[in-house]
């Protein structure tokens, strides 16, 4: 009688380990399926994604979270690389973030083809990214910053009913008022530095090295990025630019812009958004913080992010103020939803 009632217990021990057993590895199961990325194996986040036209684009995600972002780089054909500072503060928030490498950009397929150079393949672009990396109105965010913010908000105004939230950092509405206020800041320069830049850009001399460090020195240094040592992971984004595709679109310098997109704009039409949207100006940014305002205003439900120490890539040189809005912002409209 003892031996049999021994070997029940031993039976029910070894039942309830089997269900132990089992629902630990549907557990860990559920977290592997929890993170993975679509594909035969897994590559830290990394994702190629196929565009229709047949190339392919550099995606990377980082953390599980039901509030997602999808990061969009300026230039255009510059790099996700000078963006990386957001891996710092989202994964800490529990907000899931993408970097995203446009077609044309260091880490995705660079085609020689200038009929791809174009506003609206861009929009189309972004919207195939979205489908293959399964956002949606209920948790996507858009976030674009310079160019990654004009393109945001043309996205926004044919695809909003995809987005859950719109932020537009650091970009006007209107490549007229961006050229105006560039002019402004480049006529406070000392009349020497002027002159020498005049006649660099009279030869169309813009790649010369004088003219470039004229122009970093005593330029971006005062209102692209206000750090003394840029950062590494800007520096190597800077290095990645694709300037052909850069001038194709933006023009040859920063002082004499005028590739295709010259005289864009999206000011009358941004009455027509609706979604939540976060406008970000900068102080010391290469355009007017004024304007910014202005497209929070415009735009029907819309907030202003103002950072009084930041430039044109103020997600770095005014990290406290960019980085606490942005995150409050998501997060507001997160819950209220």
């Amino acid at each position: 009688m003892k031996q049999q009632i021994q070997l029940f217990f031993l039976i029910i021990i070894l039942s309830f380990s089997i269900i132990l057993i089992s629902c630990s590895e549907e557990n860990n199961k559920n977290e592997y399926l929890n993170f993975k990325t679509p594909g035969n194996y897994q590559a830290g986040g990394v994702q190629m994604i196929t565009l229709k036209e047949g190339y392919k684009v550099w995606t990377k995600r980082f953390g599980n979270s039901p509030i997602k972002v999808l990061l969009l780089h300026g230039g255009p054909a510059f790099t996700h690389e000078y963006m990386e500072c957001f891996e710092s503060f989202f994964p800490k928030a529990n907000i899931e973030f993408y970097e995203y490498d446009q077609l044309g950009s260091y880490y995705s397929d660079q085609p020689n083809n200038d009929s791809l150079w174009v506003l609206d393949r861009f929009v189309e672009e972004v919207e195939q990214v979205r489908k293959v990396l399964g956002l949606n109105k209920d948790n996507f965010f858009l976030l674009g910053n310079s160019w990654g913010g004009l393109l945001a908000m043309e996205y926004a105004i044919k695809y909003q009913e995809n987005l859950k939230g719109l932020i537009i950092s650091n970009m006007t509405s209107s490549f007229d008022k961006y050229v105006e206020y560039n002019n402004k800041l480049r006529n406070q320069l000392r009349p020497t530095l002027l002159d020498s830049l005049k006649n660099f850009e009279n030869k169309k001399d813009f790649q010369n090295p004088i003219y470039l460090d004229l122009v970093f020195n005593e330029y971006y240094n005062q209102h692209i990025l206000r750090m003394k040592y840029w950062p590494e992971p800007v520096l190597r984004s800077f290095k990645h630019a694709n300037q052909y595709v850069y001038e194709f679109m933006q023009g040859p310098s920063e002082f004499v812009p005028g590739g295709n997109l010259k005289g864009w704009t999206i000011t009358s039409r941004l009455k027509n958004i609706y979604i939540p949207t976060l406008s970000i100006g900068a102080k010391y940014d290469t355009m007017n913080p004024d304007d910014m305002k202005e497209i929070s205003e415009l735009v029907q439900n819309g907030k202003f992010l103002f950072c009084p120490n930041g430039s044109h890539l103020s997600m770095w040189d005014d990290q406290e103020n960019y980085m606490s809005g942005v995150i409050k912002f998501i997060k507001d409209i997160n819950k209220r939803n």
